[in-house]
């Protein structure tokens, strides 16, 4: 009993001393180990320095500078992470745990261990191929509609649904900005026949205000049968806006659904501005001049004054001729308030035609002329000759007189136009000739020298002066 009392107190007496034994073994086998690898490491860098013939450099800082990545190195980072990972795991030693930190000593032999490149992948992952695939396909879509806006897209729709051509959707439609015919063209049979992009416009077609529609569909183009209906009323007759909203109710399959009275005035007051009614016949030119073509100009030239001699004297003269222009112009601007007959741009956005005080107007496709006297005269304004309405505004007048004609407003109500050029004035196609008269009456076409008019009549300010002179005329 006693042995084995001292046996086992024996027994207890050396654990704690063999347990300290065991653990201070293993650590001087892990610090041996240690050093032997460190030792291994320098070694190989000795060997590799040389054999190379160069020295390894020692580093002045071992901070990391951070920096933006670009799309490639981010996609080669994360394939050489995801390949570090996988080998790191299969790599694992089985006697350490996965989630024991690294030491000091293991960070730095990381640290100064060569860091060799992974290679990537030679085939990237599918999802990459797919994300590329898909980042290309609405880049093409959206470079596509910069230039067409969603208005030019329902105006395109508006244009082909009234005249069913698209040439002359490209002559008479104004997109947003120049487009070729061919252009206009693809852009029609995408919105047809390609899905991504008729929904895409359709999508932002519905996102326009609807005035922006309205007015988009007020400036749709007029078709044949429009034209053909606006056709059969008379050039003759003195058609109001009752008589085009008639029109309208009469027909209102024909027409356009945004179609206003007001806009089929415009409209046939441009037909019969150029000879586009059932009742009118184009006049035949004048052939008492002949042309003058660009030979018989050439021979007139004489080339002995298209040298181009400096001369100081015609210098000066021209200097001292522009400051007299430039005081004129002066002058003329002092004296604006004082013309009786204005001339205004026509724009889309135009200031109504008549006011208080504009008796007439005579109106062009550039310009417009008010009347706010009794009489004015027409023609072609020179240095030495000043008119009330200066025709060479609207376009070319080398062959209009400097005082081609005169319109007057009698006592009755009554316009009149006499003609004192040398070429003739046509009126509704009528030649007043030189020396003659004729009256006006309202939506005349007024014709001299190839310039073409409309003349319109402020008929509310003429029943005024009417009235006021039938009751002067009994006393």
């Amino acid at each position: 009993m006693t042995r084995g009392t001292g046996g086992t107190a024996q027994r207890g007496r050396s654990g704690p001393d063999s347990q300290g034994l065991l653990d201070s073994s293993l650590m001087a086998s892990g610090t041996a180990s240690r050093s032997e690898d460190e030792e291994s490491l320098a070694g190989q860098k000795r060997a590799s320095s040389q054999a190379l013939g160069t020295i390894p450099k020692r580093r002045s800082s071992s901070r990391f500078i951070k920096r933006k990545k670009f799309d490639d190195e981010l996609v080669e980072s994360s394939l050489a992470k995801s390949s570090t990972r996988a080998k790191g795991a299969s790599g694992v030693e089985p006697g350490r745990c996965s989630g024991s930190e690294p030491s000091s000593s293991e960070k730095k032999k990381v640290s100064k261990a060569p860091s060799t490149p992974v290679p990537p992948s030679p085939a990237p992952a599918p999802g990459l191929t797919k994300r590329v695939k898909k980042s290309k396909q609405p880049l093409q879509v959206t470079k596509d509609l910069g230039r067409w806006k969603p208005a030019d897209d329902l105006l395109l729709i508006n244009a082909v649904l009234q005249t069913n051509d698209l040439t002359s959707v490209h002559l008479g439609v104004k997109f947003s900005c120049r487009f070729t015919l061919r252009e206009v063209q693809e852009r029609w049979y995408a919105l047809l026949y390609d899905p991504v992009i008729s929904k895409l416009a359709c999508q932002a077609m519905r996102q326009l205000h609807p005035e922006a529609i309205a007015a988009i569909q007020s400036k749709a183009l007029f078709s044949k049968a429009e034209e053909q209906l606006l056709s059969k009323v008379g050039s003759t007759s003195q058609p109001t806006l009752e008589t085009f909203q008639d029109l309208l109710h009469r027909h209102p399959d024909a027409f356009c659904l945004a179609r206003t009275a007001k806009a089929l005035q415009a409209h046939w007051q441009l037909m019969k501005q150029y000879y586009l009614l059932e009742d009118q016949t184009v006049q035949p030119l004048p052939k008492g001049d002949q042309v003058l073509n660009f030979s018989d100009a050439e021979d007139l030239i004489d080339d002995n004054k298209l040298k181009d001699m400096r001369d100081e004297v015609l210098e000066h003269e021209l200097m001292v001729a522009d400051r007299r222009q430039k005081r004129e112009i002066r002058q003329l601007e002092q004296e604006l308030h004082k013309w009786q007959v204005l001339v205004d741009s026509i724009t889309g956005m135009s200031s109504p035609d008549f006011d208080n005080q504009t008796l007439a107007v005579l109106r062009g496709r550039m310009v417009r002329y008010l009347m706010r006297s009794r009489e004015i005269t027409l023609g072609r304004a020179t240095k030495d000759n000043q008119i009330d309405v200066d025709l060479s505004l609207e376009g070319p007048a080398w062959k209009i007189s400097r005082k081609q004609g005169v319109i007057k407003l009698k006592n009755n109500g009554d316009f009149f136009i006499a003609n004192e050029g040398r070429r003739p004035i046509y009126i509704d196609g009528r030649p007043v000739l030189c020396g003659s008269k004729w009256r006006l009456s309202n939506n005349s076409v007024v014709e001299i020298a190839s310039l073409r008019f409309v003349f319109l009549i402020n008929q509310d300010l003429i029943a005024l002066i009417r009235a006021e002179a039938a009751k002067i005329t009994p006393q």
